[in-house]
């Protein structure tokens, strides 16, 4: 019997443990969508409500491609926002064009429930056992939290090597061996593996680099091309970049109330999705003496617009200057990168002027 091609939509790296998890628990081939390219962006566009965010555009372009190099089952895992509603309406949108297709919906079951997970897999995969789905979950979420580990070891280094490139092509390198990762001994030993070769690749750090952290909603965050390759432009820069914001953080170690009570002078209760998390890690990055803070968003991000005034108040708080993005299918290349530019000389003179 031929297996099912399973895909899922592109977010950063994440493709990776999320092919591992599922040819895991479901034992089928895993279909990565063609990577995200203005296309992507424009047939999700094309079929989406014209109001909806771009997380929801790029997710159903995505859905699309993969569907048309061979895909017959998509995987949707919801979110900590209103993202978590959007498989319902995509599947239908899907099934209106005309596709034909198995939809497995994870927003309908609880993710960090292991035995939710179970359940749903067990649908698709009469043959699934609580061994098996254990050994899979616990390998993923490993591999997840190396490879956050590994991308901020990236951001602090990336735009000081004396080759660039060098990290990346490491880095490339490195996913692409994981894909045939299957135990936890087997990933420690690769990660050791490239751990070393990243760490003696030759960098021409200055002592104290321009630094910006980066904040905001959580999939534009993480999907480079929809933030249009912000991080890669700032390390191009010089720039040491910093980024809470990944799966790690947002999943497996987020605790909101505890967050809360950190910031007690600018928010006392869950403004939604992961917005107590651009406030608590804006005031940590001006208390840490960060020369400038990116905030960056979908277009129509309730929760992330609710942060912006609270922004404000860190930034004159602190006097530090914070750069406002907002992202959707109309947004501008050239745009972009001017605003970047501007920002990028203000730090200049700001740290000049400081010394």
């Amino acid at each position: 019997m031929e297996k099912s091609k399973i895909s899922f939509p592109h977010m950063g790296n994440y493709c990776v443990p999320i092919e591992v998890l599922l040819t895991m628990i479901l034992d089928c081939d895993y279909l990565t969508p063609p990577p995200m390219t203005k296309r992507t962006l424009e047939i999700g566009a094309k079929y989406s409500p014209d109001y909806v965010c771009a997380p929801f555009k790029y997710n159903l372009g995505c859905y699309i491609e993969a569907l048309e190099n061979g895909a017959d089952t998509l995987v949707q895992t919801g979110g900590v926002c209103r993202l978590s509603y959007y498989g319902e309406i995509q599947e239908q949108i899907l099934r209106d064009l005309g596709y034909e297709f198995t939809f497995i919906n994870f927003a309908d079951s609880e993710v960090t429930n292991p035995i939710s997970i179970y359940q749903k897999m067990k649908q698709y995969n009469p043959n699934l056992t609580i061994k098996t789905l254990s050994k899979a979950l616990y390998l993923a979420v490993r591999m997840v939290t190396i490879m956050d580990q590994t991308e901020n070891f990236l951001r602090e280094n990336v735009g000081f090597e004396e080759q660039p490139g060098t990290l990346d092509k490491l880095y490339e390198a490195f996913l692409q061996e994981l894909r045939s990762v299957r135990s936890v001994k087997e990933l420690k030993k690769k990660h050791k593996r490239y751990q070393k070769m990243m760490k003696q690749v030759k960098l021409k750090k200055p002592e104290n680099p321009l630094r910006v952290g980066i904040i905001g909603e959580y999939y534009t965050i993480m999907e480079p091309f929809s933030n249009h390759f912000i991080e890669k432009n700032l390390a191009q820069k010089g720039i040491v970049v910093t980024r809470h914001t990944n799966i790690s953080n947002t999943l497996f170690f987020r605790n909101p109330t505890k967050m809360l009570k950190d910031i007690p002078k600018y928010l006392k209760y869950d403004i939604g999705a992961t917005g107590i998390d651009t406030i608590r890690e804006a005031e940590k990055l001006a208390k840490m003496g960060y020369d400038g803070i990116i905030h960056v968003k979908s277009f129509g991000c309730t929760p992330e617009m609710d942060a912006m005034p609270i922004l404000e108040n860190i930034s004159h708080d602190y006097k530090i200057p914070v750069l406002y993005f907002s992202f959707d299918s109309q947004t501008a290349e050239a745009g972009i990168e001017t605003r970047l530019e501007a920002f990028y000389d203000m730090i200049v003179m700001r740290k000049e002027n400081r010394k």
